[in-house]
């Protein structure tokens, strides 16, 4: 059994909270959030998350494609990326599970589930 917490981001929502320009190509923005996620997995978020790391980003619409990384495991959405990240939640009852968004129906979902949520200011910025 993986004993690693695992940081699921609900990448849709956190891109869309930094005003960069992400809405010209949603794939690269998705993609620079990836990057920017993969030294979580080795080195944590101190003091809140202790490494090693289960990184995932959950990738919607025109960001799917998005590949992962050995750091970062992307999961496209079939639908809903809110329901994507909850059945991830569900799936992992025994971890430390925390969820990047700002999402309030999201958030309610999760936290009945027993995970903890951080709005996207809690990420690095990358």
């Amino acid at each position: 059994m993986d004993t690693r917490p695992l940081l699921i981001v609900d990448g849709a929502n956190v891109v869309g909270s930094r005003p960069d320009g992400w809405w010209r190509d949603r794939a690269a923005a998705a993609a620079r959030l990836r990057d920017a996620l993969a030294p979580l997995a080795t080195r944590g978020l101190p003091p809140e998350l202790s490494p090693p790391v289960e990184v995932v980003l959950v990738v919607e619409g025109a960001a799917r494609e998005v590949g992962g990384t050995a750091e970062v495991r992307t999961v496209p959405a079939p639908g809903s990326g809110d329901d994507t990240i909850v059945d991830l939640v569900s799936d992992a009852p025994r971890r430390r599970r925390l969820v990047v968004t700002a999402d309030r129906g999201l958030r309610a979902r999760v936290t009945a589930l027993g995970a903890e949520v951080h709005g996207p200011r809690w990420l690095p910025r990358p």
